[in-house]
């Protein structure tokens, strides 16, 4: 569940047919994605909408919404299972910070740990940055992370802000020329008229093209040969030592497409190191001066196992891993790039430097929370009672609180990383 989705580029897969379940409680998006260039990619008969929407209020979509759609809901997962051959996971991709990502997203979170409790539930969370235009995002997000704490089995959070960053730094790259770059004229940085987009134009599309781009090399190993091939069920299995402490660092590397902008391509030693590197992270964090329980680097291109041991025994000095997991290293290699790249890198890090970004939700929670702002929304809504406020408030704050005790149980200082030296 996502409001909107961009395409990506991949080349024709060798048998992978992906099945999808699009679920909006306002219909006008999934309409939009119905007439658009990728409605021959979703069947019309897995699809759930409303007209109301939720109102951003996570108590209408999980109490209400859940309550009235639950059994169509299962019925259309079921369906939608039995056309897998090898049913490997659940993505559920959703937002934070409205009414129906948070609460009916985390909602359907239940259902399939119900109906399908030895699949792995993937989640992919957009949370709301904090000068967000929906007053009520710190409640519904700080409500859902409780759901998400308790039944997902990996979270990859992203934040709007991280996102809207990535877009000006490439806008601003192909405006002015940096690195020789070019945008071609139908590119999803571009505007309809073949000029450049501006913030005003929209730019959800671009935003949107990165977590697609994200899921895409995520799975990759599911839909392409390689000689490192990984189940994705692997990366719960080495990224996750404790149950909460399933939130995963993402960062990708390149962040453009190609197709977008044309810019030479990256140096493969420069990648891994673009992968550890603040920019690159698709949360504002930085987790070299965090934190390491475990770290996943999923490659794709034509890259050998040396590379990625050369690479991983440089950046080694300058990442901080816990005492009890040195070597906490899992990789995956895929012989198949992405259209118009040589090589791509996808880094998933299971880091504590994700406790800022809970610990300024909790923030933004408690401004509202201490005045009881907005409550009356909620608890006018049956089955929602105060104490679901104070019980995700406590939840969170024992993750916080998780985080910080590892740190200080491996406290330490991080080094910066040695520089690449170029050949003149």
């Amino acid at each position: 569940m996502q409001e909107g989705v961009a395409g990506s580029l991949d080349p024709p897969e060798r048998h992978s047919n992906p099945q999808a379940l699009l679920i909006d409680m306002e219909e006008g998006v999934v309409n939009e994605i119905l007439q658009g260039p990728f409605r021959g990619v979703f069947d019309s008969k897995q699809l759930i909408t409303d007209v109301s929407g939720s109102g951003n209020n996570w108590a209408v979509g999980h109490k209400v919404y859940g309550c009235q759609y639950r059994e169509s809901i299962i019925e259309k997962l079921r369906q939608t299972a039995e056309h897998c051959d090898c049913l490997q996971c659940f993505f559920v991709i959703h937002s934070m910070g409205g009414g129906t990502g948070s609460g009916l997203g985390t909602f359907i979170l239940q259902i399939l740990e119900d109906e399908f409790p030895e699949v792995y539930r993937f989640v992919t969370s957009i949370y709301p940055s904090g000068e967000d235009d929906v007053i009520t995002s710190p409640y519904n997000s700080v409500l859902a992370m409780k759901e998400l704490n308790d039944h997902a089995d990996c979270v990859l959070p992203i934040e709007n802000e991280s996102l809207f960053d990535i877009v000006s730094k490439i806008n601003q790259m192909t405006n002015y020329g940096k690195l020789g770059s070019t945008v071609k004229p139908t590119s999803l940085v571009t505007s309809s008229a073949g000029g450049i987009k501006t913030t005003q134009e929209r730019p959800f599309d671009a935003m949107n093209n990165i977590v697609a781009n994200l899921l895409l090399n995520l799975t990759s190993s599911a839909r392409f040969e390689g000689s490192l091939n990984i189940d994705l069920n692997e990366i719960s299995m080495n990224l996750v030592p404790f149950p909460r402490l399933h939130y995963l660092l993402s960062s990708l590397t390149p962040l453009y497409t190609l197709s977008d902008v044309n810019v030479p391509s990256r140096r493969l030693d420069q990648m891994f190191s673009d992968a550890f590197s603040k920019d690159h992270q698709l949360i504002r964090a930085d987790p070299k001066h965090s934190l390491y329980l475990a770290c996943a680097l999923l490659v794709r291109g034509n890259v050998q196992v040396s590379d990625l041991r050369r690479n991983i025994e440089r950046l080694k000095p300058s990442l901080h891993f816990v005492s009890w997991n040195q070597e906490g290293w899992k990789t995956g290699l895929c012989s198949v790039p992405p259209v118009g790249h040589s090589h791509a890198l996808l880094a998933l890090a299971n880091n504590t430097c994700v406790k800022r970004t809970f610990t300024e939700l909790r923030e933004r929670f408690m401004r509202l929370y201490k005045k009881k702002a907005h409550l009356h929304h909620y608890l006018h809504v049956d089955g929602m009672e105060q104490t679901c406020f104070s019980e995700a408030l406590s939840s969170l704050s024992d993750l916080i609180e998780d985080y910080k005790q590892l740190e200080a149980a491996n406290c330490g200082p991080a080094l910066d990383p040695p520089r690449l030296k170029i050949a003149m």
